[in-house]
């Protein structure tokens, strides 16, 4: 993953900004509140975690990169019993699991080569799995595209999911090894717009915050949807060169192409 958040500051999405209410900062991360019992993590590295609290649990979702001591930095915003959630097995976002005793992840993302020290263990989740935070549940999909076990985390008493890089920031990285076929990402798309019509999910809060400072609608779903559609079927009409960056586990020679609102980064040699 070498180099991959300098590679991330290509992102450029231009949105609306809405103001979050900051409660924390230090020099490596600021933990604003976004809703009732939900804050956000932006860390300088623009990375995001999200910190829910029900009335008996709270729930960490995801890690950043280089936070120290961030279970103690957790504890200035809840006391109660964690529980500690990974979306996906990258860098940026389990880079701090060793402050942890137990972390929860998809199994299909330890095929990702990724070298971090953890002593702890190691839950596996799966579709259909839930959490009971205390009035609060939360709902686990798995969401295959930008990793074999990337998940989406269902909040209904927000309306919001919660989507790591499952569906980007703007844009989301298909180039990235091991491959997940393009067909695949499609269904997800297609998933992710049922799920959020049957279930009344109106926000997605995407896990590169910094760069979009608001949660994404149906709207970018669909846009997202219609583009891996496109290529799935080998139409890569638009598509532009992207930088290598010295990634360690992208394709050789990315490319990118937009729709909408959305942007997909591919690997032209190895769509489906």
């Amino acid at each position: 993953m070498k180099n991959i958040l300098t590679a991330l500051l290509l992102l450029i999405v231009v949105v609306p900004k809405t103001a979050a209410q900051e409660l924390f900062k230090n020099g490596e991360l600021t933990i604003s509140k976004l809703e009732e019992r939900t804050w956000v993590v932006e860390t300088a590295d623009m990375t995001t975690m999200y910190i829910l609290e029900g009335d008996d649990r709270a729930m960490l979702i995801d890690t950043g990169t280089q936070c120290e001591d961030l279970d103690k930095i957790v504890r200035k915003i809840t006391q109660k019993p964690l529980i500690v959630v990974l979306t996906h097995n990258h860098r940026d976002h389990a880079g701090n699991i060793r402050f942890f005793d137990k972390v929860y992840m998809h199994p299909a993302d330890t095929i990702i080569p990724i070298d971090i020290i953890f002593e702890g263990e190691y839950k596996w989740l799966q579709e259909g799995d839930s959490f009971d935070l205390g009035g609060r549940h939360i709902e686990v999909y798995l969401m295959p595209g930008h990793t074999p076990g990337s998940i989406i985390l269902m909040d209904h008493s927000i309306n919001a999911s919660f989507t790591g890089d499952a569906f980007g920031s703007g844009q989301v990285w298909l180039q990235l090894k091991p491959h997940v076929p393009m067909n695949d990402y499609y269904a997800s798309c297609a998933r992710m717009e049922q799920l959020m019509n049957g279930h009344n999910i109106t926000k997605l809060y995407v896990g590169h915050y910094p760069y979009v400072k608001r949660p994404l609608d149906i709207n970018y779903i669909l846009d997202m949807k219609v583009l891996a559609k496109r290529l799935s079927e080998g139409d890569t009409t638009g598509a532009k060169d992207y930088p290598n960056m010295g990634i360690d586990i992208a394709c050789k020679n990315p490319m990118i192409v937009a729709n909408g609102q959305a942007m997909i980064v591919f690997d032209p040699e190895n769509i489906n």
